[in-house]
């Protein structure tokens, strides 16, 4: 693939794409908030379970 090619592709890749509206961000912004915090307790349930456990803690 040349350097011409790619640059036909990406400008047709951009005269297609559009920016996103406000409820697009919004929904983005929960999930990724959402997803943030189930892997933040999965973390802290692990490292409360691993305190519980004598001798397991570093």
């Amino acid at each position: 693939m040349g350097i011409r090619s790619w640059l036909e592709q990406a400008g047709r890749t951009l005269k297609l794409s559009q920016k996103p509206d406000r409820d697009e961000v919004w929904l983005s912004i929960k999930i990724t908030v959402l997803g943030m915090g189930a892997v933040g307790l999965i973390g802290f349930v692990i490292k409360l379970i691993a305190t519980a456990i004598p001798g397991a803690a570093a």
